[in-house]
């Protein structure tokens, strides 16, 4: 099984933090690809996010077969472009990971939790039939 790809729209992850990626998931890192996410507030979004995701010159297939993990853009409107564009070449939504402050100076981060975002929206669907049939 391939190790975990990992989509990083923020900061370059640190060694502690990949380490709590593993730990995490259980599974090694195979790929940390670093995705400098400047989007110009004059062009369209969504274009933009085509050509970075483009970028990263994965077939169709691998798209929708490689275990990504994602740490999202911190812009909202254009984590959610993302989103949309992923699910559309993946076929799901992604896993992400949540990081959270540890100490104020210098400032740091860690890995919080890894949140499987198909998990939340079938569990919500799941919710949604119960409460329309019952």
């Amino acid at each position: 099984m391939p190790g975990l790809w990992i989509l990083n729209f923020s900061h370059p992850l640190t060694p502690e933090q990949k380490k709590q990626i593993r730990a995490l998931t259980g599974q090694r890192i195979s790929k940390v690809i670093d995705l400098k996410c400047q989007f110009d507030p004059q062009q369209p979004f969504v274009d933009q996010m085509r050509a970075l995701l483009d970028q990263i010159e994965l077939t169709y297939e691998q798209w929708q077969t490689l275990p990504i993990v994602v740490n999202p853009p911190s812009f909202a409107p254009i984590a959610c472009v993302f989103l949309a564009e992923l699910h559309g070449r993946v076929g799901h939504f992604p896993a992400i990971m949540r990081l959270r402050p540890t100490s104020d100076v210098p400032p740091q981060f860690e890995v919080a939790e890894i949140i499987n975002l198909q998990q939340v929206r079938d569990e919500a669907r799941e919710r949604r039939m119960k409460e329309t049939t019952g």
